[in-house]
């Protein structure tokens, strides 16, 4: 068990939300967002920085639209960009080394068993499980695949070159839910009514044409590439994306569902347990021990939950009541949190 510290997030608990529609019709993927299949389906909220307000806004747009049925989880991707560039061809490429577009799903909530896509402008995919965090231990599973993936880039350009009129690029994903519903509740698709956590990242590269080409901006200091931007959708107060926890709240809703989404209060539970998951981490990691008094935890916020705090040499346990009393939620050293039904 990997007992180092664990940054905790610099933000309040207030991730994006999302009522996500059905389909009108089965998709015909060709990366465009401006045909009748997308018309009903509201945007996302603009792109921000991964760190939130800790970072200046992004210089440029990036908004996403999500849509469902009974067979795939759709989404569509819009990102204004005047340097349209890709290098990399071989599925399961790191294709962050390129810009990006990337989907993370965490079906259940727990923090552990999610999904990583990634697509860059030749329509190259980079798709893994993760069985946790890698604050965790991970691993990543990078061989698994989603079997019958559809995929589609459209550019508003042309790519690679630095002469043409590049306005923006833009993607197309139909995830079949029988590739990803072994990670979810009973092993199952959604219902409507529920929720899927997900979240979104744009990463960008600072860039400038050499020799005719885009190529990646080197820092004279270092000799290597700027670092890159990353763009979420729900920002996550660290740079870091393996925060399951902080991502948005997708609602399946049909035509009489509703049109705002209200975030339970158990959500409220879950994540102070979480906040303290990241106190006791790293108590550890200065102290050699965890505590077991949630005093020496709490800091100066304030709190709605009185945890149970358990403890051995190398483990913790802690947990507290749901809203309703019927139930508690758990969470342990490995961050994995569930809930457990009262006898």
């Amino acid at each position: 068990m990997n007992h180092d510290g664990v940054p905790e997030p610099k933000i309040e608990y207030a991730p994006k939300h999302y009522m996500c529609k059905r389909a009108p019709e089965t998709l015909k993927l060709d990366g465009r967002l401006d045909k009748p299949f997308w018309a009903d389906a509201v945007w996302t909220d603009d792109f921000v920085d991964i760190e939130g307000d800790l970072r200046p806004l992004p210089t440029k747009q990036t908004r996403v639209k999500m849509l469902w049925d009974e067979e795939y989880f759709y989404f569509g991707a819009e990102m204004k960009e005047d340097q349209i560039w890709a290098t990399l061809t071989e599925r399961d490429s790191v294709i962050f080394y390129d810009n990006d577009f990337e989907i993370f799903i965490d079906p259940d909530g727990d923090s552990h068993q999610y999904y990583e896509f990634e697509i860059n402008a030749l329509n190259t995919v980079w798709d893994l499980l993760l069985v946790k965090p890698y604050r965790d231990g991970g691993p990543p599973v990078d061989g698994w695949d989603i079997q019958d993936l559809k995929t589609a880039v459209y550019i508003d350009g042309e790519l690679n070159n630095p002469n043409a009129n590049n306005r923006m690029w833009s993607v197309e994903v139909a995830i079949p839910w029988k590739s990803i519903r072994e990670c979810a509740p009973e092993r199952r698709m959604p219902n409507v009514g529920e929720f899927w956590r997900v979240n979104f990242s744009r990463v960008q590269w600072q860039a400038e044409v050499k020799d005719g080409q885009f190529t990646k901006v080197i820092n004279p200091e270092t000799g290597k590439s700027y670092p890159e931007d990353n763009w979420v959708w729900s920002p996550m107060g660290l740079i870091n994306m393996h925060y399951p926890e902080l991502w948005g709240y997708v609602e399946f809703i049909d035509e009489a569902g509703p049109t705002m989404f209200e975030m339970p209060q158990d959500e409220r539970v879950k994540w102070e347990l979480r906040k303290l998951y990241y106190r006791e981490r790293n108590y550890y990691a200065s102290h050699g021990e965890f505590a077991k008094d949630m005093a020496l935890l709490q800091g100066e916020d304030t709190w709605c939950i009185n945890p149970v705090i358990e403890t051995t040499s190398r483990l913790f346990q802690m947990s507290a009541p749901s809203t309703d009393g019927q139930s508690r939620f758990l969470i342990r050293e490995d961050g994995k949190l569930w809930k457990e039904c009262q006898k």
